[in-house]
C-alpha cells in the first residue's frame, strides 16, 4: 500500500551537484546542501520538494511530513503535496492526522491512491471492517487489491486463505520482495518453517545479487562497514524483514546461535537507525548474554508510539524470569489498557499468578492449579479429537487437532513448572515429584518435563537409579555431539552412575567428554569448554558432602587444570562451595585433614587468585540499583578471602 512521491522540480532550477547526489542515492549529503539553501529562502519550493523527497527516501517520515506540510500550505492548489503529506504521516504512524489530510484531497485523479492510503490507515489502526469497505472500492484489476485482501485475511488469523491470495498475486505480478515476504510470513504462522525459509532464502539471495552495496553478512564475518541507512532501496528489498523472520524461525527451532547470526547478517545500520522489530529481536535473542541491554531496548520500545505487539508480554515475562516481580506488577498496573490488546487471557492469568507468589505462595499455587486444570481438560478433548479423526481417516482434521494439542501442551508446561518451582524453592522434592506424576498422562514425551523429573529424582538422593533412567535417553540422543548436552546433565548422570555402582559407565562417559573437548582444543585452541570440568566438580562436591574431603577437594583441584581454560564464573561457584564447606567443618572441629590437603588447597587458591582477576565471581542481576563493588566481585578477591581463612585455621 505504498507509493512514492515524485520530485516536482525542473533540472534548470537547481545545481547539477544536488541532482547527482540524489541520483547516486547520497541523500544525507544532498540534505546538507539543501538545508543551507533552504535556510536562506524558506519559501523555496524547489528546496522544500527536494528536502521532503530526500527525507522520505531515508525513511525520516516525520521530517518529510514537516516539509510536505509547508509545501501544501504554500501551494494549496497542488493537491499532490497533500497526498505526499498524508503518505509521510501514515508512515510516521500519525494515523489520525493522515486521515484528516486525505479527506481534504478532492481531485479525482488521486482518488484511487487516496482510497488505498485510507485503507492502509484503517488496517494499521486494526479497523478491519473499515479497511475492507475501502478495499472493496478499489479496482479488482489492480494487483494491490488482491494483496490487500490477503493482508486482511492474515490479520484475521486466516493464514491459509491469506497464503492463497499472496501466492496468486505473485503469479500475476511476478517477483516482489515484499510479496515473497508475506508468503514466508504466512508459512511461519502456519508453522510450516521449511517453505518459509525457502522464500526467505530467495529474498536474501536476490538482495545480495542485486544490491551488493547493502553489505549483507559482512558484520557477521567481522568486517567493519559503515551504515547503509534506512533507504527506500533497503525497504524494497525486504531484507530486514526477511532476516528478522529467519531469526524468529531459528529461535522457535531452538537454534539460538543461528537466530543471533541472522540478526548480524542483515545490512548494517547504526543503533539509532534500527527499526522496532529488529530492536525487539536483538533484545530477546541476546537477553542471556546482554540482559541489561535487552531490558533497556524493550523499555525504550514501550515508550514509542508503535512497537511489535509481542514487546509488552515479553517484557513482563522477562521481568518475572529475572524475579523483578515488583517491576512486572508496576508495568501491568500502568498499562492496564494494553492487557486486553496485547495479552491473551492465558498469558494474563499466568503472569498474575507469577506475581502473586511474592505475597502468597498458596494463592499463587491455587491460581496455577486453575490454569492447569483448564489445560488438562483441553488436552483431553484434543486427544479425543485426534483419535476420532484417525478413525475417520481424516488426515486434515488429525493434523489440525495435533497442532492444537501441541500448542496447548506448550502453554501447559510453563504453568506446571511454575507450580513445581514453588515447592522446589522450599526443597520439598517429594511434592515436586507428586506434581510431575499428576501430569505424566500428557507430558511423558516432553523434553522439558523429562529433564525436570530427572532433576527432582536426583535431588532426593535415594532415587539415583530412577534419575539415571531419565538422564540416559537425553545423553544417548546426543552421544555423537555430547558437548551439546548441558554440563549439569552430564555431571548428574555421572554421579547417578557412581551412586548406583556403575563406575565403568561413569568413566566411559567422562572419557567421551574428554575426547570431544580435546578435539575442540585442537581445532579452536582459544575456546573455553567447561563440560568435563563441571562433571569433576560435581563429583568432587558429592564426595565433600559425604565427608570425604581429601578425595573431594583433590577432584576439585584437578578439575580446574589448566586454570586459563577452566576457571570461570560457573566453575568457581562449584569450587568455592567445597572450600567453604571444608573451612566450616574445620573451624567446628568436625573433621581433620592431612597438612598436604591444606597446602594443596592454598596452592590451588593462589592459582585462582592469579588467573581470576578478570573473572566475575557472581553474575549480577541486570537491573540492580546498587551494583556490586567491581574489585570485590572477582574470583581473585574471593580466592584471597578463602586463602586468608585457611591460613588462620592452619595456625591451630
Amino acid at each position: 500500500m505504498v507509493f512514492m512521491p515524485n520530485i516536482r522540480i525542473k533540472d534548470g532550477e537547481y545545481t547539477k551537484t544536488v541532482f547527482t547526489m540524489i541520483k547516486e542515492q547520497k541523500y544525507k549529503e544532498a540534505i546538507q546542501v539543501l538545508t543551507q539553501i533552504y535556510e536562506s529562502n524558506q519559501s523555496s519550493r524547489a528546496a522544500l520538494s527536494l528536502l521532503a523527497y530526500c527525507h522520505y527516501y531515508l525513511q525520516n517520515y516525520s521530517e518529510a511530513a514537516g516539509f510536505y506540510e509547508q509545501l501544501s500550505l504554500l501551494h494549496p492548489e497542488i493537491e499532490e503535496y497533500k497526498l505526499y503529506y498524508a503518505q509521510a504521516l501514515y508512515n510516521a504512524s500519525s494515523y489520525e492526522e493522515a486521515t484528516k489530510i486525505t479527506s481534504q484531497i478532492e481531485n479525482p485523479i488521486y482518488q484511487a491512491k487516496v482510497t488505498k492510503l485510507q485503507a492502509a490507515i484503517k488496517y494499521s489502526e486494526d479497523d478491519l471492517p473499515g479497511a475492507k469497505s475501502l478495499i472493496d472500492q478499489c479496482a479488482a484489476s489492480d494487483p494491490d487489491t488482491e494483496i490487500n485482501f490477503g493482508c486482511l485475511l492474515f490479520k484475521e488469523g486466516r493464514f491459509d486463505e491469506a497464503l492463497k491470495k499472496f501466492t496468486a498475486a505473485l503469479q500475476v505480478s511476478g517477483y516482489k520482495a515484499s510479496l515473497s515476504y508475506n508468503i514466508a510470513l504466512s508459512y511461519y504462522r502456519l508453522k510450516q518453517y521449511a517453505p518459509a525459509l525457502k522464500h526467505i532464502a530467495d529474498i536474501i539471495e536476490r538482495g545480495i545479487r542485486d544490491h551488493p552495496e547493502l553489505s549483507v553478512g559482512m558484520t557477521t564475518e567481522g568486517i567493519e562497514v559503515r551504515s547503509v541507512g534506512n533507504t527506500i532501496t533497503l525497504h524494497e528489498t525486504a531484507l530486514i524483514e526477511a532476516f528478522n523472520l529467519k531469526a524468529a524461525i531459528e529461535y522457535q527451532l531452538k537454534n539460538f546461535a543461528a537466530a543471533r547470526e541472522a540478526l548480524t547478517d542483515m545490512p548494517p545500520r547504526s543503533e539509532e537507525e534500527l527499526d522496532a522489530v529488529t530492536l525487539h529481536n536483538q533484545a530477546l535473542m541476546n537477553i542471556d548474554t546482554k540482559p541489561t541491554e535487552g531490558f533497556e531496548k524493550l523499555q525504550f520500545l514501550m515508550h514509542q508510539e508503535s512497537y511489535p505487539p509481542e514487546t509488552f508480554g515479553n517484557l513482563l515475562l522477562l521481568y518475572c524470569k529475572y524475579e523483578y516481580y515488583d517491576l512486572a506488577a508496576d508495568v501491568l498496573a500502568e498499562n492496564a489498557h494494553l492487557t486486553y490488546k496485547y495479552l491473551t487471557p492465558y498469558l494474563y492469568d499466568f503472569l498474575e499468578a507469577l506475581i502473586t507468589q511474592q505475597t502468597s505462595q498458596d494463592e499463587a499455587y491455587r491460581k496455577f492449579d486453575e490454569i492447569a486444570s483448564k489445560h488438562t481438560e483441553t488436552l483431553r478433548k484434543l486427544t479425543k479429537q485426534v483419535q476420532d479423526a484417525k478413525q475417520n481417516h481424516d488426515e486434515e482434521s488429525v493434523k489440525k487437532a495435533v497442532n492444537e494439542y501441541e500448542e496447548s501442551l506448550e502453554n501447559y508446561i510453563p504453568v506446571l513448572m511454575a507450580q513445581a518451582k514453588i515447592y522446589w524453592d522450599l526443597e520439598n522434592y517429594p511434592q515436586v515429584e507428586k506434581i510431575f506424576r499428576k501430569s505424566v498422562e500428557f507430558c511423558n514425551e516432553h523434553d522439558v518435563w523429562k529433564l525436570n523429573v530427572a532433576h527432582v529424582l536426583f535431588m532426593q538422593e535415594n532415587k539415583f537409579k530412577e534419575a539415571t533412567g531419565f538422564y540416559e535417553p537425553i545423553v544417548k540422543n546426543n552421544y555423537e555431539n555430547i558437548l551439546n548436552v548441558s554440563a549439569i546433565i552430564l555431571a548428574n548422570l555421572c554421579v547417578s552412575y557412581i551412586m548406583t555402582s556403575q563406575n565403568e559407565e561413569a568413566e566411559e562417559l567422562m572419557r567421551k567428554i574428554e575426547k570431544e573437548e580435546e578435539q575442540i582444543a585442537y581445532s579452536d585452541p582459544d575456546k573455553k569448554v567447561y563440560h568435563l570440568c563441571i562433571v569433576n566438580l560435581v563429583i568432587g562436591t558429592l564426595y565433600c558432602s559425604k565427608g570425604n574431603y581429601e578425595f573431594g577437594i583433590s577432584r576439585v583441584i584437578k578439575s580446574l587444570d589448566p586454570f586459563n581454560k577452566k576457571l570461570g564464573t560457573d566453575t568457581w561457584f562449584y569450587a568455592k562451595r567445597c572450600f567453604l564447606s571444608l573451612i566450616e567443618n574445620l573451624s567446628k572441629h568436625m573433621i581433620s585433614v592431612r597438612d598436604t590437603v591444606i597446602q594443596e588447597s592454598l596452592q590451588f587458591l593462589d592459582n585462582c587468585e592469579t588467573y581470576g582477576r578478570d573473572i566475575k565471581a557472581v553474575i549480577e542481576q541486570p537491573l540492580e540499583e546498587t551494583p556490586m563493588h567491581p574489585g570485590k566481585n572477582t574470583v581473585t578477591y574471593e580466592a584471597r578471602v578463602l586463602k586468608a581463612l585457611l591460613h588462620e585455621l592452619s595456625k591451630y
